[in-house]
């Protein structure tokens, strides 16, 4: 058995404990969590930390496969470019794609996330997930605007839905975003996917969207234009509202990704859809468009918040502490607590995972992770504060 402990300990069942001390069996699972109401005496194989004790960390959005191109995009160039340079750059050799998701899948680990969601368009990671300490669960993407070809781009997923499966990775297939999927392929990933636990599309992450989904005109639509990609007549949702609830499946849990430029109405209409949640990953916002989403718009709405790294290909890190980070120094009235709910608890609640993850409690095993060099009268992270994985 092991005993751990430390100044603070955040449970997510309750106030946080001021040096409780967790027992756990070697494998990581909780056996005891006890209140000593800061009144730590001596005990033998005590591990204790100066710093603050959490559950381990769930990536609600990832690119695993993407980790080959960190440094290799252009930063602030808008979604339509940063696409544009993702098309182009992504294609390399098997054994660079592979070594570089290794290194990001250890340094996830390593840093505290237990759980992750991560967005697939090829295979390159199935073999990396089957054997890491992170349990994945893989969201098989599909876009394509032109409608002749979407029977074709459901059949390539329904392949590499069944290559997940033989790997054991639970899997749903989902749409990329509402601007990247014509109405025809939308209709045929709900039937695809009616039975969805989890979807997850990329949701207004750029202003340029609406344009595009109202007149088929702006960033986006130029983007295509440039790349050779735009139909001669492009078929798309009305609205992001629309496409939430007319669009896609009503069953399992929603993620929505990004919601950089999401607004009070499309807000208050989308959360009409049970089991919604809001995915924040504001440090690809900051690196791809230079704006943060509404945060206190969310909050004030009552929408659900989880967050995530979205890929190195647009991040300058794949830090889950660091999200936390920027959306402290951003939103400094966010407190502690609440910046690891949504980074915890939040996270294994809308990947149906909590029965292991999200809360340090007896029975379950949701890894023990610390924040080393918080500010503990305060209760902030500070620029040095870093993360590590106890068990």
């Amino acid at each position: 058995m092991r005993y751990f402990s430390a100044q603070y300990i955040f449970t997510n069942t309750g106030a946080p404990l001021k040096r409780g001390i967790i027992t756990t069996d070697d494998d990581g699972l909780i056996l005891k969590v006890e209140d000593t109401g800061g009144r730590l005496n001596d005990r033998a194989l005590l591990e204790y930390y100066n710093g603050i004790i959490i559950p381990g960390m769930v990536n609600c959005h990832c690119h695993l496969e993407l980790s080959h191109l960190k440094g290799r995009t252009k930063r602030g160039t808008g979604l339509g470019s940063f696409i544009e340079q993702i098309r182009d750059l992504r294609g390399s050799d098997d054994k660079t794609i592979e070594t570089a998701a290794r290194q990001t899948d250890r340094l996830m680990s390593d840093e505290g996330v237990v759980l992750c969601s991560d967005i697939c368009n090829t295979e390159d990671t199935f073999s990396i997930k089957r054997n890491s300490r992170i349990k994945y669960i893989n969201l098989i993407e599909v876009f394509g605007i032109d409608p002749s070809k979407a029977e074709k781009r459901i059949e390539e997923a329904l392949l590499l839905k069944q290559k997940s499966e033989e790997y054991g990775i639970p899997c749903n297939i989902v749409p990329h975003s509402f601007y990247s999927v014509s109405l025809t392929l939308l209709r045929l990933l709900k039937q695809t996917g009616e039975k969805n636990s989890l979807t997850s599309v990329h949701f207004m992450e750029s202003a340029g969207e609406k344009d595009f989904l109202l007149e088929k005109k702006g960033p986006v639509a130029e983007s295509y234009i440039r790349s050779g990609l735009m139909p001669p007549a492009p078929e798309t949702v009305r609205s992001h509202s629309a496409g939430v609830k007319e669009e896609l499946t009503c069953n399992g849990n929603l993620l929505l990704v990004h919601n950089t430029f999401a607004d009070k109405e499309t807000i208050s209409e989308v959360s009409s859809r049970n089991n919604t949640f809001w995915c924040l990953c504001p440090g690809s916002n900051l690196y791809i468009e230079g704006k943060l989403p509404p945060v206190h718009l969310l909050i004030d709405s009552g929408c659900k918040i989880v967050t995530g790294t979205d890929s190195i290909a647009s991040n300058d890190t794949i830090s889950m502490l660091n999200e936390m980070k920027i959306l402290q120094q951003s939103f400094p009235f966010i407190k502690l607590a609440d910046l690891i709910e949504w980074a915890t608890i939040n996270g294994a609640v809308a990947l149906s995972a909590t029965d292991t993850y999200g809360t340090i409690e007896p029975g379950k095993r949701p890894g023990l992770i610390l924040l080393s060099d918080p500010d503990l009268e305060n209760l902030k992270l500070l620029p040095g504060t870093y993360s590590k994985r106890l068990i």
